[in-house]
């Protein structure tokens, strides 16, 4: 499943917010049911950002949302509040 969760950040805190995805990053990393994530910015708007995370299972996920509820924590107030998890319906890999 696929998790996206977007951030509003201003340009005056996009490094910090840069370091604190990191952190969060690692966090999802660690848990059980985490295939890969990464930390994007929107290219037509910069100050959009999205933190995506691939996982076995919607259950892994949020149990993982619970791990790192402390180190997501300061960024709350940037988050764009919508759903963030995704159930795959079609996957095509590149050939």
């Amino acid at each position: 499943m696929l998790a996206v969760i977007r951030y509003t950040v201003p340009e005056s805190q996009s490094q910090d917010f840069i370091k604190q995805g990191h952190a969060i990053l690692d966090t999802l990393a660690g848990q059980p049911g985490y295939v890969r994530g990464r930390l994007a910015r929107s290219v037509d708007e910069p100050n959009l950002w999205a933190l995506v995370s691939e996982w076995e299972g919607a259950g892994f996920y949020r149990r993982a949302l619970s791990a790192a509820r402390m180190v997501m924590y300061p960024l709350m107030i940037l988050m764009v509040h919508e759903p963030s998890a995704f159930e795959d319906v079609y996957l095509q890999d590149r050939a």
